[in-house]
């Protein structure tokens, strides 16, 4: 890169060190870490090969060496974190969802533009090429007029009840959990594939476990049978394990999506089909290199992720030849490359290319018009 931005993560936990590599694939130098105490930012630091821990967020901020601030904390932490450094003049990419509420969200896209500080959402999916391919060939008419979409979204970390993390509770993670975790990527790669916004919405939720067994101690997010922790305390659950959503979009679209954090055997499968007058997609993350392509008056086509097969927006962000496999961990470098990029462009873009704070604010909407709607047993408009 030609200019040598600097960055500090916040947050110790499973995603920090996807941060750390992505930024250090592209290199930018991560100068620090923080975490929850001044012994885990030492810990972190150590750890992860950085040069400082830091013991709280003052001491991050006045840090005249970083220009960007990663945040992957608890949710709960994001606005108090965020509004901080953009006001301190960092910029900041915060990981989803960006607020616990549209209060905090609408007001964090109010502070980024009145501080003149670029500020992104880790929706990294987007940055799949295969997914920028199907974005790229909707919006130039390949599969003509959109008529309806399918997605899911599942996971089986959270299936037993003796599986427990700090996600599962409300005054942590925000009311919603499934929706929220992994459901917000599936809203924001639709939204980014199709270019249409979600105009309504009904939904039905499920709550598995109304009690899970929490253990004495933490426990890492997808850490699995890894974990030593035993459980020993019964704890009342009360966001959901799995989801079910009806979707209208403007220009009269159809959709319907579902969110499972108890889905045995599915590990980390992000799903959508799209169908359309002239023809239809499907792509699925656990096989992210290939996308399906149906047809209806000659055989259906697999195209596997190659460069020199691709749109051009799609090839800028494939970085190696057909053949040689991309995945989640080169999702986050391609992200950071382009918001990265735009910054050293110095001012902020009427329309960026990132996911943007205003993309985040957007989810959060959705998810609020979600819970009310499971709520009240109706559809909600946005």
């Amino acid at each position: 890169m030609s200019k040598k931005l600097a960055a500090a993560i916040i947050g110790t936990g499973f995603i920090c060190p996807v941060h750390i590599e992505a930024l250090k694939r592209i290199d930018v130098p991560v100068r620090g870490i923080l975490g929850s105490s001044l012994a885990k930012s030492v810990a972190a630091a150590a750890r992860l090969g950085l040069p400082k821990g830091y013991k709280d967020l003052k001491e991050l901020l006045n840090d005249n060496e970083v220009d960007v601030v990663h945040i992957t904390s608890p949710n709960r932490h994001h606005f108090e974190q965020a509004s901080a450094a953009l006001k301190a003049g960092k910029h900041v990419l915060c990981e989803k969802p960006l607020a616990m509420n549209s209060e905090e969200s609408s007001q964090l896209v109010e502070i980024a533009k009145a501080a003149g500080m670029f500020a992104g959402v880790n929706y990294n999916i987007r940055y799949y090429p295969l997914c920028i391919e199907a974005a790229e060939r909707l919006k130039n008419g390949a599969f003509g007029r959109l008529f309806h979409v399918t997605g899911s979204y599942a996971q089986d970390w959270l299936f037993h009840k003796t599986d427990f993390n700090w996600r599962v509770l409300a005054d942590e993670g925000g009311e919603l959990r499934a929706v929220a975790d992994i459901g917000t990527h599936l809203l924001d790669l639709i939204g980014y594939v199709t270019g249409r916004r979600v105009e309504a919405v009904f939904a039905d939720l499920q709550t598995v476990y109304r009690e899970r067994l929490r253990p004495e101690g933490e426990v890492k997010t997808f850490s699995g049978k890894d974990t030593q922790v035993k459980p020993t305390k019964e704890i009342a659950i009360n966001t959901e394990d799995h989801g079910s959503i009806l979707l209208r979009f403007e220009g009269g679209a159809k959709g319907v999506m579902w969110v499972s954090q108890v889905y045995a055997g599915r590990k980390n499968s992000l799903r959508f089909e799209i169908a359309g007058s002239a023809g239809s997609c499907a792509w699925d993350s656990e096989s992210p290199n290939s996308i399906w392509l149906g047809h209806r008056d000659k055989p259906n086509e697999s195209l596997i992720r190659d460069p020199s097969l691709m749109s051009a927006r799609a090839a800028e962000f494939s970085a190696y030849p057909g053949g040689h496999n991309e995945g989640f961990p080169d999702t986050f470098k391609q992200l950071f490359r382009d918001f990265y990029h735009c910054v050293e462009g110095g001012k902020v873009p009427e329309k960026p290319t990132f996911p943007t704070f205003a993309d985040g604010h957007q989810e959060i909407l959705l998810c609020e018009a979600i819970l009310k709607s499971h709520r009240d047993q109706q559809w909600v408009s946005l």
